[in-house]
């Protein structure tokens, strides 16, 4: 690769002032070069001080602010806001209150790097609680001035462990053989080639409400030749935020209605059924159903029409 600047780190964010200057804090003490990366801060229409709070990292990061209207839910958009300006040939997508390891951006540019095939990875994220059961301890634990001693002490102890530990542990850290490998690609703490992401049409604008973007995402990265796995040495501390579990779960359901209509694939169908598919037991289903994987349920339709 022959840019200076090895990637870009798009992080969309709303209202979440706090959450956002501990993200940064953390990019500000990676060990790659500054020189080295860029980050792009898109505030999907913030009513705090998100701005300045931004810009105070200027003299730190090489970093760009991007603001657009609070129109509702447009996390997808304010993504690709990011997008189209990144300058890396990696993108590395991050979520305000994710904080990662200093090693982190080294990590994941030298994993894209030295592959010859395309690559969409996963970071590795401690503390991710579904239904923040745990934020009090977890703030208690989480040292946010030395984000390095303190995934140490997770790794050491086996606390908060990333929530697709279980998944990773079964199929390997290099799950791609999968048939539905991008149901574990989550991008609070992602990466993917920038103009791979470009090339497939970048995230659905279309999803205007929480949950699913990412995994549509990562089914276009898959179809389109990716390798999905988890990057280890990209640790990170998903930190406690307020969260509507339920009313997260409703909008991912109906989101998954959209995903499964747009691409109506029976391994896809499977985002619909009730009761809801453990994802964790996603591959096992399509394996004991005997589904058809999705790019060859294409062809035979396209050959039969």
């Amino acid at each position: 690769m022959g840019s200076s600047l090895r990637c870009t780190v798009v992080i969309p964010t709303y209202n979440r002032r706090r959450l956002l200057e501990l993200t940064l804090d953390a990019l500000a003490k990676q060990d790659l070069p500054r020189d080295q990366f860029e980050v792009l801060v898109v505030d999907d229409g913030s009513s705090d001080d998100t701005a300045a709070a931004a810009r105070g990292f200027a003299d730190r990061l090489d970093l760009r602010y991007f603001h657009q209207p609070d129109e509702g839910y447009r996390v997808a958009r304010a993504r690709n806001i990011g997008l189209r300006h990144a300058r890396g040939e990696i993108s590395v997508f991050v979520d305000s209150g994710v904080l990662l390891h200093s090693a982190s951006l080294r990590a994941h540019v030298t994993a894209h790097e030295a592959s010859p095939e395309p690559l969409a990875l996963n970071g590795y994220v401690y503390c991710f609680n579904l239904d923040n059961e745990d934020a009090r301890l977890i703030r208690k634990s989480v040292d946010v001035d030395d984000v390095d001693s303190t995934i140490a002490s997770m790794e050491r102890t086996g606390s908060w462990l990333d929530v697709r530990e279980p998944f990773y542990a079964r199929h390997s850290d290099d799950f791609g053989h999968l048939p539905a490998p991008w149901l574990m690609y989550w991008t609070c703490h992602a990466s993917a080639r920038t103009e791979q992401v470009r090339s497939i049409g970048m995230y659905d604008e279309a999803l205007r409400q929480w949950g699913g973007e990412d995994l549509d995402l990562a089914y276009r990265l898959h179809r389109d030749g990716a390798r999905l796995r988890v990057l280890r040495e990209a640790s990170s501390i998903h930190y406690p935020h307020e969260k509507d579990h339920e009313d997260n779960s409703r909008a991912a359901r109906e989101n998954y209605r959209y995903i499964a209509d747009k691409y109506g694939t029976p391994i896809i169908r499977l985002l619909t059924e009730t009761p809801a598919i453990r994802f964790s037991a996603f591959n096992d289903v399509i394996e004991e159903r005997g589904l058809p994987g999705c790019a060859e349920y294409l062809a035979r339709n396209n050959a039969a029409g």
